[in-house]
């Protein structure tokens, strides 16, 4: 049973994010008929909607696209920012949809910011109560003490997933309530469009990934712990 929901887990962490890869890949590929780039998109929409407060900007080597509430940024990668794709454009726009969010105080996504901040708290207190762990059962030679810790460890690493969580209804709202109906017409044929919502979708999906990959982490600890 074990092994079962962790294949299950496994599995369901890795899929989503390949068809994620897949999907974005497949439309990847510049276009004349794509007037602008994700960036200048992107630019375009804060100038229109947003106060002056809100920028773009390209991510560093490695870092993905999303919003920073903090320096009210939109940050996309070096293949969204200067990509004159559909991919570019609709993950632009859901970027952008994330500044409109912050803009009007959408409130999941004021308390999923909130508790990022805790979350990474509780992450960096896990690491270190996995090391102590071993080393406290050697000293106290109580195995009891060391399982203790790694009950802590285990419950401050189930707080991501509630992030998780709050934050899947958070991209959702803004792929299909805030980019979507900015893309359609305006920005997009028709023709576009079922394209746009697969890649509106795995922006989402993503997370559901990040969820389930906590999830197979804590089951891993579970098992050590019953041991």
């Amino acid at each position: 049973m074990y092994i079962i929901l962790g294949l299950i887990l496994l599995i369901g962490s890795f899929l989503p994010q390949i068809w994620a890869k897949r999907i974005i890949k497949l439309h990847s590929n510049d276009r004349s008929d794509i007037p602008g780039t994700g960036s200048e998109l992107a630019i375009f929409l804060i100038e229109k909607a947003l106060p002056r407060t809100y920028q773009v900007e390209m991510a560093a080597s490695g870092v993905g696209d999303h919003f920073n509430p903090q320096t009210k940024s939109v940050v996309l990668s070096e293949s969204i920012y200067h990509g004159r794709s559909l991919s570019a454009v609709v993950i632009a726009a859901h970027e952008v949809g994330h500044a409109i969010q912050d803009h009007i105080g959408f409130g999941p996504l004021k308390t999923r910011t909130k508790l990022v901040h805790a979350a990474f708290f509780f992450e960096r207190m896990a690491s270190i109560i996995l090391i102590a762990a071993p080393i406290v059962t050697l000293l106290t030679r109580a195995p009891m003490a060391g399982a203790g810790l790694l009950a802590i460890a285990i419950c401050s690493m189930i707080l991501p997933i509630g992030i998780h969580l709050i934050t899947l209804p958070v991209e959702i709202d803004a792929s299909f309530n805030r980019a979507l109906p900015i893309l359609r017409g305006r920005f997009l044929d028709d023709a576009d469009l079922p394209a746009a919502r697969k890649i509106l979708t795995v922006c989402a999906l993503t997370y559901v990934a990040a969820s389930l990959a906590s999830l197979l982490n804590v089951w891993k600890w579970l098992r050590l712990l019953k041991r």
